[in-house]
């Protein structure tokens, strides 16, 4: 009994981590319906597993059950993405005080100094290419290189309560920054700058300056989040004034000279 338990246990845990893995690179984006066959055909178990993990999820608030249509991704409004960075914000500013008072480990500074390195690898690169902004792959190799360094920042704080409450968190907020546009040269740059600081300050043991940097960098982040959620909200409304094509002719009842847009749903 106890080793069924055990297996039915690692099933659901592995049905949990996919899930989260599809909704972190976007393949299961906001609004996105959650298929039980589906899932466990592509996680290899049953659909016990994965319906657990599923009302697992539910609970943490990463899906939510709409009548009629099962578990879907959530779908964040402007105020939850504000309530999570006041979150994150308040968790990850007591946690940084907390690791520079502590004077961490070099092989922890080592690491964050690693992952600024990489930041700035991605802005040189970026500028030496002559494109704008990074494209969706190298978005997604930033996002994982500025996941880990919040992580590595929060594990060196050593409470395990709090990093579990960040790390939902920052799942949530990735739900909706799939639209986020990829960032230009600069803003990689003032990115690196922020984490740089940060870890010069925890490496010297400067409470303050440690968590006055990271507040800020977290302040920013949310205004450019919001930003990019209002700038899709505005286009989304023009979307749903323009006139879907008739049945008919095929043929959108649009101005001249202006070509129908489909309505997102």
């Amino acid at each position: 009994m106890k080793r069924s338990r055990t297996r039915d246990g690692s099933l659901r845990r592995k049905a949990y981590d996919y899930i989260q893995q599809q909704i972190l690179t976007g393949r299961l984006s906001a609004g996105a319906a959650v298929s039980e066959i589906a899932l466990a055909r592509s996680v290899g178990v049953s659909r016990t597993p994965v319906r657990e993990a599923i009302g697992q999820l539910v609970a943490e608030g990463l899906l939510e059950q709409i009548p009629g249509r099962g578990a879907v991704v959530v779908k964040p409004n402007r105020d939850d993405i504000v309530e999570l960075y006041e979150l994150r914000e308040a968790l990850e500013v007591y946690s940084v005080g907390k690791a520079a008072r502590q004077r961490s480990h070099s092989a922890d500074l080592t690491s964050l100094y690693a992952l600024c390195d990489q930041i700035h690898a991605m802005a040189e690169e970026l500028r030496a290419s002559g494109r704008p902004r990074l494209d969706e792959s190298q978005m997604r190799r930033f996002l994982c290189t500025d996941l880990e360094f919040h992580t590595r920042l929060m594990r060196m704080a050593g409470n395990q309560r709090i990093m579990k409450v960040v790390a939902d968190t920052r799942l949530l907020t990735r739900i909706f920054s799939y639209r986020l546009e990829g960032h230009d040269a600069d803003s990689l740059e003032r990115i690196e700058q922020y984490h740089r600081g940060v870890v010069d300050a925890v490496a010297s043991g400067d409470e303050v300056r440690a968590m006055q940097l990271l507040g800020d960098h977290i302040r920013v982040s949310m205004h450019e989040r919001l930003d990019s959620f209002d700038r899709h909200e505005r286009e989304r409304e023009v979307s749903r004034m323009i006139p879907r094509p008739s049945p008919q002719d095929g043929k959108a009842d649009s101005p001249p000279g202006v070509a129908a847009t489909p309505t997102e749903g």
